[in-house]
């Protein structure tokens, strides 16, 4: 039988048939954002849609080719580029862009390339799948390979993922059953040469399909189902290698604010998405709630009686007590869609919430602080609003003169330890705190332990403790590997052991400050964060009596943001003020006259008979040098900049380079951006890059951490790297 030539196709039938294709491929990008890095998918669909739309005119390839590039060009610019598109300066940026991650391939250190670069990649990929499916579908109209390997996509991905494969498991049965029912049909068609015509009789044959697609979906989804014949896979295989112990590879989660601590442990993927920005004076803790009951796994929640609704007006909850000083402060937040929790995120010492409607209530839990946001009597998500705190200070001597007499309700609450805790995880609190005779120096001998006795900060191949495997323990002295979880739980738990009341605390970091803003009269001056799910974190709360609750912060490289001081007594002396006023008159005794005359020659004498005219060339001096001064100074960076920049170019070692990255960083701080002390240098490099719109600080950065992290010689790369160098320098003093 001769086949049926393409051109009697119709064009809806291969318009439908493609059209059911691309909803298929669409089910490989949907769990891009669940398990990578990507922020926002929607790019990408809109991409893949052009190039399938391009791929199904058929237009000839000296016009399609430049359209599929103008359009990667167009999102590359809108994403990553901040010059005018096409401009010298544009494809300059592209140029070394691709020479960068080109350089990164041939080391195979695959983790340097940069987003855009990854980006474009993926773009090309979308690209040649656009025309590698349109053969599939529409010329070899053999769907099954592609229909199979998206069913074993999807599960694979729902099984070994946090991505929840339900729905696209249902989405892909119906799509599969359109594309290879409507894919036979078409076979059998050519194989009878039957002739199709005008479609004027395809709903009788469409029918039969749609009502098996519709029978089967239905049937499938509402007949009763078996519980799984087989084990999970993942648990199966964490045993058949012997645990998620050192080394292992424990339980990956998505980075963020979740409410079931109950098993901790596992790497984390990062997650950049904005859950809120706030509006605050300074960089803030956000308090979200604190758990009280350790169980060698994780945190339970057993206090969360009593409470009690109140009015945002009026928040009756503090950690702290009068006797710590404070300051009147506000904030405003602003929470994304991201945000899913119905909680209050709010800052130590809040007092009232501002909300436009009275319908607003809180849910507060009298003991952990979680407040519960309502309208009316439903829990609901607020949006934005504005919260009106005194913030604390606390003073080093009230703390350390605190005593230890704590009442009955806080011993019987937070020293609860399991039985099974590990007598090795006991005697090393011990050892950590002898010698303190104070619960301040004590507690802050247990914060200081992690950072200077080779624990790790990581949220990639953290471990999972084993079935009888203590959590705190697993970390101490095994893994010294982990994240915020690792390191606050295990304070927690060794001042227990030592008797000292403390609690485990979540919410988020104080984010990144992105912008300021002004008051509407000009007189205040506020910073603008943006909180992402990157921020969420926990940290440590210690019980000091007649004080309250002391944030800690063990994580390490973070770094504690309340507010310490040391109160600084000034007495005057009085006996020396008293000594000057009481000098007796004998002192003064002789002839006034004389005494003048005796001075005035002397005065001449010395100053060879002018002294009025010298007296006036010293002022003169004084203010050429305290105005030469007051130049240099505000100067200071411009002319050292020229200084060191004609040094670094002659000195080519790695002590120079050394000094000149950091000297570099001085710079940046001065000209206003601040590296904050959570931040990593690539993290910091990529704000600088997007202050500058440039990517010189993350290629500079990258050639630095080779010099201090793997001593590797940067001779052959000197030029480039000084000139990358000289290039923000004098952007930043520009």
């Amino acid at each position: 039988m001769n086949e049926q030539p393409q051109e009697q196709q119709t064009f809806i039938y291969r318009l439908i048939i493609y059209i059911t294709g691309f909803l298929l491929f669409c089910e490989w990008l949907r769990p891009l954002e669940s398990v990578t890095n990507t922020n926002d998918v929607t790019i990408f669909f809109i991409y893949a849609a052009f190039c399938f739309f391009i791929s199904f005119l058929q237009i000839q390839w000296f016009l399609s080719m430049p359209l599929k590039l103008l359009g990667m060009a167009f999102i590359i610019d809108g994403l990553y580029i901040g010059e005018t598109i096409f401009t010298r300066n544009w494809f300059s940026l592209v140029y070394d862009q691709i020479i960068f991650n080109a350089q990164v391939i041939q080391t195979r250190e695959w983790w340097q390339m940069t987003p855009l670069f990854r980006s474009l990649l993926f773009l090309i990929l979308l690209w040649l799948m656009s025309y590698l499916l349109y053969y599939w579908f529409i010329v070899a109209k053999r769907m099954f390979v592609f229909v199979l390997m998206t069913l074993i996509y999807v599960t694979v991905i729902d099984t070994f993922t946090v991505y929840d494969g339900k729905w696209a498991i249902i989405r892909t049965f119906i799509l599969a059953m359109v594309a290879l029912g409507l894919s036979s049909f078409s076979r059998e068609m050519d194989k009878e040469a039957i002739p199709f015509h005008g479609l004027k009789k395809a709903h009788l044959w469409a029918l039969p399909l749609v009502v098996i697609i519709m029978f089967s979906t239905v049937a499938g989804y509402a007949s009763p189902k078996p519980d799984p014949q087989w084990p999970d896979p993942v648990p199966y295989l964490k045993s058949a290698t012997g645990g998620a112990g050192p080394g292992g590879s424990g339980v990956v989660q998505k980075v963020g604010y979740g409410e079931n601590d109950s098993r901790l442990g596992g790497s984390f993927i990062q997650d950049d998405t904005t859950v809120f920005t706030a509006v605050a004076d300074g960089d803030r803790y956000w308090r979200i709630e604190s758990k009280d009951t350790y169980t060698g796994k994780g945190w339970e929640d057993t206090l969360e009686e009593p409470t009690t609704i109140v009015s945002p007006d009026n928040i009756p909850y503090e950690t702290f007590s009068e006797d710590v000083e404070v300051e009147e402060q506000s904030a405003f937040l602003r929470m994304t869609r991201a945000a899913e929790f119905r909680k209050l995120v709010y800052p130590y010492g809040t007092k009232s919430v501002a909300m436009v409607s009275q319908d607003y209530n809180i849910r507060l839990h009298e003991n952990t602080g979680e407040m519960d946001t309502l309208k009316g009597e439903s829990e609901a998500k607020w949006n934005e609003f504005a919260i009106n705190y005194d913030f604390p200070s606390f003073e080093y001597s009230q703390l350390r003169e605190a005593g230890s007499e704590d009442p009955d309700y806080i011993q019987d609450r937070y020293l609860q330890l399991p039985d099974n805790l590990p007598n090795r995880v006991k005697n090393l609190a011990s050892q950590i705190v002898e010698g303190e005779d104070n619960r301040y120096d004590r507690a802050k001998a247990v914060e200081s332990y992690f950072s200077s006795n080779g624990f790790e900060y990581s949220t990639t191949d953290v471990p999972v403790p084993r079935e009888n495997q203590d959590y705190v323990d697993q970390f101490l002295f095994e893994s010294q590997l982990g994240y915020c979880d690792n390191f606050s739980t295990s304070m927690v738990v060794m001042l227990r052991s030592e008797g000292i009341p403390a609690r485990w605390v979540k919410g988020f970091t104080g984010g990144e400050r992105i912008d300021t803003t002004q008051s509407e009269d000009g007189e205040e001056v506020k910073n603008v964060y943006e909180v992402t799910s990157g921020n969420a974190h926990s940290w440590v709360e210690v019980y000091f009596p007649d004080i309250g609750w002391v944030p800690y912060e063990p994580t390490k490289g973070f770094t504690n943001n309340a507010d310490f001081y040391t109160e600084v007594e000034t007495e005057e002396d009085d006996s020396a003020a008293s000594g000057q006023d009481a000098e007796p008159p004998e002192t003064n005794m002789g002839n006034s006259q004389e005494m003048e005359d005796e001075q005035a020659s002397q005065s001449q004498g010395a100053l060879g008979g002018n002294s009025d005219q010298s007296y006036t060339w010293i002022w003169v001096l004084a203010g050429v040098i305290g105005i030469g001064g007051t130049i240099l100074f505000f100067t200071r960076y411009h002319w050292m900049s020229f200084l060191l920049i004609r040094r670094y170019r002659n000195n080519q070692d790695e002590e120079t380079y050394e000094k000149a990255y950091q000297y570099l960083l001085k710079v940046l701080e001065h000209k206003g951006i601040k590296r904050h002390p959570e931040q990593t240098l690539r993290e910091y490099a990529r704000v600088v890059d997007r202050h500058y719109q440039s990517n010189d600080m993350r290629r500079l950065t990258n050639d630095y951490e080779r010099l201090l992290y793997r001593n590797e010689h940067q001779s052959a790369r000197w030029p480039k790297v000084t000139e990358l160098w000289e290039n923000l320098i004098k952007k930043a003093l520009s």
